[in-house]
């Protein structure tokens, strides 16, 4: 596909996610909320409604991973021309996709960053599916907090665990946040219902270890592959493209999974 027939999104919106780190898209996918949102519900309900087939109860974040990879209309969302034009022109058009989460959140998120990534720029695009406020749970962030070697970005980055003591602050549609950017919500609901989609830009040869090293942190959720069979089997050479180099680097994951599953199940010493 010629580079100039790719969706893509303003230069005012490229402009303002440099400099403050962070877009917001109110109804950007209107057309197929409500069926996305079907899909997320039959998704938990396959899983038995919550975390490893127990029903999420309110009292913690209940979360699936990967997410999206398990449905075939999910998946799709990575096919989509508005998701498509995000990625295309915040990381170019031969983006990774690195993985996607489903969550029912409950209370309080602190501030954190998602990543802390100098060279190679990772993008979260969250999907909310319930009306939120300032008051009832929605994503705030902290505009300019993901310049890495910006003097009041690496201040943040130093300080932002204890921002109720040294700031005084405890902190309380479709949004794209630099996974640098420092975020945070407060005061919501125990069922608070986002899924994200987690792109980046494409590593280049020197620096494939990192992308291992990244990559190995999914044997938390006990991972052998990165990607779900949906994802892969549905996949056409234009979603390929975005899925080819995690998964031509993820084949140490097993491993390491099997690991956890072990280390899971020793009983403590000490």
């Amino acid at each position: 596909m010629p580079t100039d027939s790719l969706p893509r999104l303003s230069d005012a919106h490229v402009s303002f996610f440099e400099t403050f780190g962070y877009l917001g898209f109110p109804g950007l996918l209107a057309d197929c909320i409500g069926e996305i949102a079907d899909e997320f519900e039959a998704l938990w309900a396959s899983r038995g409604g919550g975390h490893n087939g127990q029903a999420h109860d309110g009292t913690a974040r209940s979360c699936i991973v990967p997410f999206i990879d398990q449905r075939e209309r999910l998946s799709a969302l990575l096919d989509d021309p508005r998701i498509l034009a995000i990625a295309n022109s915040l990381l170019g058009e031969d983006f990774n996709y690195m993985g996607s989460d489903g969550n029912y959140y409950v209370g309080d998120t602190a501030w954190h960053s998602d990543g802390w990534h100098p060279e190679i720029r990772h993008i979260k695009i969250a999907l909310y599916l319930d009306p939120l406020t300032r008051d009832t749970g929605c994503l705030r962030v902290i505009p300019g907090s993901h310049l890495i070697g910006d003097r009041y970005a690496d201040q943040l980055q130093a300080q932002v665990r204890k921002s109720e003591s040294l700031w005084g602050i405890h902190g309380r549609d479709v949004l794209v946040f630099n996974h640098n950017t420092k975020h945070a919500a407060f005061g919501g609901s125990t069922h608070r219902r986002m899924f994200t989609i987690n792109l980046c830009q494409r590593y280049p040869e020197d620096k494939l270890d990192d992308l291992r090293v990244y990559i190995s942190g999914a044997s938390r959720f006990w991972l052998d592959r990165v990607y779900g069979l949906a994802m892969v089997g549905t996949a056409g050479s234009d979603r390929m493209r975005h899925l080819e180099q995690v998964m031509a680097n993820d084949g140490h994951l097993a491993e390491l999974s099997q690991k956890a599953r072990l280390e899971m199940k020793e009983p403590s010493r000490g």
